[in-house]
């Protein structure tokens, strides 16, 4: 089978490898369909490691597929059933993942595609406990955008910031794959919402999936519009994944006891601010990685209902690199979806 392995920084390689065996007791063997693309494999692509990899490591942390054979003792399943697979290999017994907050697993072995072997190969076995299934009426190309993209906004809207009906929210990157989920999960229950851009291409499309104001940060000082349009009070959440020296002008929009919830650190990863102004102000910072099995279903919940996600490209397993790089340059409105 085809396997698209990083060798290296910078390194990837499409090769033919053995197949899995067939699945052992309570796994599903899945026939992987499509791979969204996600900073995560980006940072892998370019080196950045949060801890050591070996190499050659199979890539992809996102994906939608079919069930292609089950292993014993596993009843929910049948060859054929569309599922997306969760992407940590999760331990599934310590208080976190009893509790269902399984992005916070005590002994998690791995990212995939990131520290072990991930998704971007024709056939992968799993625990089937790992995996969730795909309404009907959804796409393959949209269930891969779930796993990560939809469910981590999910995640940081609605279980972290409370996002309430009613309630104003600024979005920063808007035209990001969780930039433009955000916008429209917000949207759908009846808040205002305020996004930055990096060019005026971005600013109609922006426009176009819901979004009340749009602010061109390369243009215009967002901290300035934001405030304005929200007769100096503020907003009630930031909903912030790029950090850098972006983040104090984040804090700056906040209303007293607003809330900001963050993913991400692409513009840097490190950041000095005031104390004094996060005590006055009473802000409430929520840090906010990945996302749990039950915001997964969630998403695929909003999908079927019509909630979709915003597609950029569709490339082929040949062209991941190009897709990559569409990512890197900022060029993207909405999500790469890699099709097999």
């Amino acid at each position: 089978m085809r396997a698209l392995t990083l060798l290296g920084d910078r390194k990837l390689e499409l090769v033919e490898v053995p197949a899995p065996p067939p699945p052992a007791a309570g796994e599903v063997q899945i026939r992987v369909k499509a791979v969204a693309l996600n900073h995560l494999d980006l940072w892998g692509f370019r080196g950045m490691a949060f801890a050591k990899r070996k190499f050659p490591v199979v890539v992809g942390v996102e994906a939608a597929g079919e069930i292609a054979s089950v292993g014993a003792g596993v009843s929910t399943y049948k060859p054929g059933d569309p599922v997306v697979m969760y992407g940590a290999l999760t331990c599934g017994t310590c208080p976190a993942c009893r509790e269902g907050r399984d992005n916070l697993c005590e002994n998690v072995a791995g990212i995939m595609g990131f520290h072990v072997d991930g998704f971007a190969r024709d056939l992968v076995n799993l625990p089937a406990r790992l995996t969730i299934p795909v309404p009907k009426g959804v796409s393959m190309r949209d269930a891969a955008c779930a796993p990560i993209g939809f469910s981590t906004v999910e995640h940081m809207l609605f279980d972290n910031a409370k996002l309430k009906s009613g309630e104003t929210i600024l979005v920063q990157a808007g035209g990001s794959g969780i930039g433009t989920a955000a916008i429209k999960m917000a949207k759908a229950i009846g808040c205002t919402v305020i996004t930055t851009v990096g060019d005026d291409e971005k600013v109609e499309k922006a426009k176009a999936i819901g979004a009340d104001h749009v602010i061109n940060y390369r243009k215009e000082r967002f901290e300035t519009i934001t405030r304005k349009l929200t007769n100096k009070k503020g907003v009630d959440v930031v909903f912030e994944h790029v950090g850098g020296e972006g983040f104090n002008g984040s804090l700056l929009v906040l209303k007293r006891g607003g809330r900001l919830v963050t993913c991400g650190s692409t513009a840097g990863p490190s950041i000095t601010f005031n104390l004094m102004q996060l005590f006055q102000q009473q802000y409430k910072i929520f840090g906010s990685f990945g996302a749990t099995m039950r915001n997964i279903r969630d998403s695929l919940a909003k999908m079927a209902n019509g909630l979709l996600p915003v597609i950029d490209t569709e490339v082929a397993l040949a062209d991941f690199e190009r897709g990559l790089a569409r990512l890197e340059n900022r060029q993207v409105f909405g999500k790469i979806i890699v099709n097999f």
